[in-house]
């Protein structure tokens, strides 16, 4: 078995960091979750009562999250 020296200081900033990389993907995970959905009934009223979009808007910014 191979051992590495690390400073401890060194650990804690790696720890702290895979930890918070943990708890960001599960915050967005439940933020994703908390999303209502519209069905297409619920879409063709909205489209009636405020009608549609003139043209579709241009998407800016596209990540992909893995569930």
């Amino acid at each position: 078995m191979q051992t590495i020296a690390v400073d401890k200081n060194e650990l804690f900033n790696l720890i702290k960091k895979a930890v918070r990389e943990v708890v960001q993907e599960e915050m967005g995970r439940a933020w994703l979750e908390g999303l209502a959905t519209v069905t297409d009934e619920e879409q063709e009223d909205i489209n009636r009562r405020h009608g549609k979009p003139d043209r579709p808007r241009k998407i800016e910014f596209r990540e992909t999250v893995e569930l």
